[in-house]
């Protein structure tokens, strides 16, 4: 777009010679014979420059001069005199005219001038764009600080702060304002500086840091947790640091989240994702806030001991007593004795008094494991605890009253026993307000993978081990398998493993022998189901050979580097899978991809 240039002068022959030569230099010129025309253009024109008489009939350039300034216009002001004199020029300059020259002007003068005058405006025009630039990217910043909720702080050399956003008062409780040009650790009082040691630590070590957890410790934020970024500022030539800036992200109600996410997975040391075990969850703190009596029902193993103690634990009578009474492993008269307790004499070996354990529950609640193997005389007995809240104790008249809330478990079922006549109905209803039902392991095979964690972190510590895990082909066995022990059987084949696995992997070797016939099973299916029924090198060995023992087979097998990579890309480099394709033991496809120096292709 062609540079636009406004004449002034009342005589239209200079007028006609100035349009002349500059419209030749391509420039587009508009003309004004005096001040009225000439501020009707400079009010509704955008113009680059203006080259002016002074001597305008009424009026003069310098009042040209004054009204482009007045209306805040950046085009240059040139002043073409033909009676030149000191003061006028010096009034010209003060108000800012870009030149002044006299008349005759010579072409060349003219061009010149006007050259350097139009070069001069696109500086101008240049820097005013870059300032707004500046401005708006500075606008645009303080918005976008303005709206991220993560603590932002930039810090010079010196640990003195260059700015801060408005999330830092509230993260760490104090304005903005208040810290920017002062040391950084003179305002973290309300917290204990990890913040300041992490900012130094960059520094120093001119090395940034990525979400490091921290606990604040704040006085007013209570259990605050945050992550700390940090990134090193540099120069405009990148040679030098100039600072640092600190990115607070406050993760509290996430890390609280995972916190509940891992309570609800672990319930008071109840573990499980599966939906099932989200309704016994969801059930079981229903229940712990009330008063009424409750049967937990489950096939051995599947932790009904547990859902009792987070019944008791869980609700209000959590600082009281849980007492225990194993009812199968005691004979009718010792299980009296046990739950009412008996006075000196009362029977031959009664050789003093002895609180029952209901005495002992008082206030708090008893837990009567395997409930369905009590005798009928004792059922009826304990029917009129339940009715009443009172007992008396073996060879004595006097009745107690106990405030106690009964927990029984069993793993039978008492429906049957009730239809046998084994168990009295009234009982039954009476324990049997709400059932807990925990499900068998085998209808909740999802949960396997978190019960294994679990046991892994606890055998590795009792252990002092370093087991990373289990093979593929026992996880495998592990989902399949029908755990009829359920969790206990689960915990107890993997306290078998770390007993005999000197390795980083529990493999089928190490599994308990009821276990490992689900693998040895499968095998038979698999050679029956192949057409040539032929013996398969990796069914012949162990997956855990050592060297000396498959030495001599590994060497005969060796296969070579092609068809070890082309077989972990085909299995996308499962290493169990891949081991089988080839027909060797895992340990000699390892030691392979290690002598061969195969790495995955990304």
């Amino acid at each position: 777009m062609a540079n636009r240039i406004l004449l002034v002068d009342d005589e239209e022959i200079i007028r006609f010679s100035f349009k002349s030569h500059l419209e030749k230099q391509g420039y587009e010129i508009l003309s004004a014979g005096n001040y009225d025309s000439a501020f009707e253009i400079i009010t509704s024109t955008n113009l680059d420059l203006i080259i002016t008489d002074i001597i305008l009939g009424g009026h003069t350039g310098i009042d040209i001069l004054r009204e482009v300034k007045a209306q805040g216009h950046d085009c240059p002001v040139i002043m073409i005199t033909g009676e030149p004199n000191v003061s006028t020029a010096t009034e010209a300059v003060r108000l800012g005219a870009f030149d002044y020259i006299s008349k005759p002007v010579l072409k060349e003068d003219l061009l010149r001038v006007t050259d350097h005058a139009i070069k001069h405006k696109s500086l101008i025009d240049k820097n005013r764009r870059l300032e707004e630039e500046k401005e708006t990217n500075r606008q645009n910043l303080e918005a976008i600080f303005g709206s991220i909720k993560d603590a932002i702080i930039t810090v010079d050399p010196d640990l003195k702060v260059i700015e801060a956003n408005h999330a830092v008062k509230t993260i760490c409780g104090f304005a903005p304002t208040d810290i920017i040009m002062e040391q950084f650790a003179d305002k973290s009082k309300l917290c204990r500086k990890t913040c300041h040691g992490v900012l130094k630590q960059t520094l120093e070590n001119q090395t940034p840091v990525k979400d490091v957890p921290v606990d604040c410790h704040h006085m007013e934020h209570t259990g605050q947790v945050v992550l700390l970024t940090t990134s090193l500022l540099k120069d405009s030539n990148a040679e030098q640091y100039r600072g640092a800036v600190l990115v607070i992200r406050d993760v509290t109600r996430l890390t609280d989240l995972e916190r509940e996410l891992k309570d609800r997975y672990k319930f008071h040391n109840i573990i499980g994702k599966s939906s099932q075990m989200q309704g016994v969850y969801s059930l079981l703190e229903d229940l712990s806030n009330t008063e009424t009596a409750v049967l937990i029902t489950g096939e051995s193993g599947t932790g009904k001991e547990l859902a009792a103690r987070a019944l008791h634990f869980n609700g209000p009578r959590a600082d009281n007593p849980l007492v225990t009474v194993n009812c199968s492993t005691l004979s009718e008269n010792l299980l009296e004795s046990e739950l009412f307790g008996h006075v000196r004499g009362s029977f031959t070996g009664a050789v003093g008094d002895k609180e029952g354990r209901f005495q002992m529950a008082d206030k708090g609640s008893i837990f009567l494991d395997e409930i369905g193997d009590i005798a009928p005389s004792m059922q009826l007995k304990l029917l009129r605890v339940l009715q009443e809240h009172s007992f008396e104790r073996v060879g004595d008249s006097k009745t107690i009253k106990v405030d106690v809330r009964v927990i029984a478990v069993t793993n039978c079922n008492l429906r049957e026993k009730v239809k046998a006549g084994e168990f009295r109905e009234d009982l039954y209803y009476r324990l049997n307000v709400v059932e807990v039902i925990l499900p068998p392991l085998r209808e909740r095979r999802e949960d396997i993978p978190l019960l294994m964690n679990n046991f892994f972190n606890r055998f590795s510590k009792k252990f002092n081990k370093n087991i990373e895990g289990i093979s593929d082909e026992v996880l495998d066995i592990f989902m399949q398998y029908s755990w009829p022990g359920n969790i206990r059987e689960l915990e107890h084949a993997i306290e078998h493993g770390f007993v005999l696995c000197h390795d980083q992997f529990i493999n089928i070797d190490h599994l308990p022998r009821e276990i490992k016939k689900i693998s040895d099973n499968n095998m038979l299916l698999q050679k029956s189901a192949s057409p040539q029924n032929l013996d398969h090198p990796f069914d012949q060995m162990s997956i855990q050979d050592t060297d000396d023992s498959v030495q001599s087979s590994a060497n005969d097998l060796a296969p070579m580097p092609d068809e070890v990579l082309d077989a972990l890309e085909q299995t996308d480099w499962n290493k169990a899978k891949a081991a089988r394709l080839l027909g060797v033991s895992r340990p000699t496809l390892y030691r392979k991809i290690k002598e061969y120096n195969l790495e995955k292709l990304i």
